[in-house]
């Protein structure tokens, strides 16, 4: 596996990979779900390339920026072993020099859900991936479904500044409890670890008590009783797959998502209704 840290070196070494070129940008603490990512890039794929930087613009002053985990040794092991072919890790400065400034305005798709709670998270989410999309020129982005919000965001992006990449979303991984997998598990106390599956179980009787024709409140309210009493519900909704605005009932393509705290780390997920009328999870 070849790495890049700088920009000129990244734009060299991809520019000589062979193509079609897949692309998947993380911020590290790489996990199972990460691998699956890549297992579909390699799928359709001549070559894979990953970036590892934790990006600072997407992290509120009172966010975890700072405790955010970092092990790029690790990473570095784990994208080897997967048989990536190449690895962009660029420092701080070299994605964002002095005088830095520009940022990507995602429009009202960012100002809902994750953006009401983290105000200038999808900006900086939508900023560093133009950056990393115009240094890779990749042919295919791969997003995971985890963070149903972001994709819809990028994918807005994409569109409406016409970047010459095609999106591939990935469907969620879980673990063996169906706890989606996630860098910030790690966060978890091992009581809190033992609740966190109790977001999925929501979602889950969510969607099933729409689909016996409850309404939206209620649905609602039934997602609130069985998420764990040690976990403080922030949100659930049935959003639009395209819009992410919220709708009354699962037209397809929808999701059905959630947000609680368990202590102090908060967790989201969702479940895509897909529009071949299957229920994903």
């Amino acid at each position: 596996m070849q790495i890049a840290t700088t920009l000129a070196e990244a734009r060299a070494l991809f520019d000589a990979l062979p193509r079609p070129l897949g692309f998947v940008p993380t911020m590290g603490a790489l996990h199972a779900g990460h691998v699956q990512l890549l297992r579909s890039a390699q799928r359709g794929s001549a070559s894979v390339a990953v970036s590892v930087f934790v990006n600072p613009l997407q992290f509120g002053p009172s966010e975890d920026y700072a405790k955010y985990p970092r092990d790029l040794e690790a990473d570095r092991r784990t994208l080897a072993q997967a048989g990536v072919d190449a690895l962009f890790a660029p420092d701080t400065a070299a994605m964002y020099p002095p005088g830095f400034t520009t940022s990507v305005d995602v429009g009202p798709v960012g100002a809902t859900f994750e953006g009401v709670v983290r105000p200038h998270h999808f900006r900086g989410v939508a900023t560093v991936v133009a950056k990393l999309l115009h240094v890779v020129r990749p042919d295919v982005l791969y997003l995971g479904q985890k963070d149903a919000q972001q994709t819809c965001v990028l994918r807005k992006m994409i569109a409406d500044l016409e970047f010459p990449v095609a999106v591939e979303i990935v469907p969620t991984i879980r673990e063996s409890d169906g706890l989606a997998m996630s860098s910030r598990n790690a966060y978890l106390s091992a009581e809190q670890r033992a609740e966190a599956p109790s977001l999925y179980r929501a979602l889950v009787a969510m969607r099933e008590a729409l689909a016996r024709g409850a309404s939206k409140a209620e649905a609602n309210d039934i997602a609130r009783a069985t998420l764990s009493r040690l976990a403080m519900p922030d949100y659930f909704e049935v959003v639009d797959a395209e819009s992410f605005e919220p709708i009354e009932r699962p037209a397809l393509p929808a999701f059905v998502i959630g947000a609680a705290h368990f202590g102090a780390t908060r967790l989201i997920d969702n479940l895509y209704v897909a529009p071949d009328r299957r229920e994903t999870a």
